[in-house]
């Protein structure tokens, strides 16, 4: 492994730390529906004896602003994802109609609001910890290509002042990210 590929990977492992945290971001409620609030909920289904992830099951729309609908491609299988939605920490309640599913988005609380940007600081912070993590895998690859002799003296300065570099980059990333979510769900 070279130089090159330690920064590479390195700038890999950061940036898809970042990928994730706006994957996460996106389940995180802002007082309007979007099917990402609810696609990633796992469902326990009866029929096949098996978790699956709900986008698996079911078309799940936006007929409006407050509004999110749920129709299963199987439908012996809407009062499963009724009951795994029910459960979510989400405190939605779907209502029946038919052979699909109306979940009504309400409006947000002062509370609700502030619990859910305590969420987002939490996520970013974990996100965090993953290009800190990355930085030092990216340093220690350095230093072993230093013991090696594959790398000099200033040769391994250079390369952990990169990775410094990139975790500056994406950290700042992060936090223009995070101040953006905690901006939208604020306002009402």
């Amino acid at each position: 492994m070279s130089a090159e590929d330690t920064l590479l990977e390195t700038d890999d492992a950061m940036q898809k730390a970042v990928e994730y945290l706006l994957h996460e971001f996106s389940a995180v409620r802002t007082g309007k529906a979007t099917p990402a609030l609810i696609e990633n909920i796992d469902v326990f289904v009866r029929a096949y004896n098996s978790v699956m992830k709900l986008k698996g099951l079911a078309i799940i729309t936006t007929p409006d602003a407050r509004m999110l609908e749920v129709k299963a491609f199987d439908p012996t299988t809407t009062q499963d994802i009724e009951r795994a939605i029910r459960e979510s920490k989400l405190g939605l309640n779907p209502a029946a109609a038919g052979t699909s599913l109306r979940i009504p988005i309400p409006e947000l609380s002062e509370e609700r609001r502030r619990d859910m940007v305590k969420l987002v600081k939490q996520l970013a912070e974990e996100s965090k910890v993953r290009i800190r993590a990355a930085r030092k895998e990216g340093i220690d690859a350095g230093k072993k290509l230093k013991a090696s002799n594959l790398l000099t003296e200033d040769g391994q300065k250079d390369l952990e002042a990169e990775i410094q570099e990139y975790t500056n980059k994406y950290v700042k990333e992060i936090d223009s990210h995070t101040a953006h979510k905690e901006a939208e769900l604020m306002k009402v």
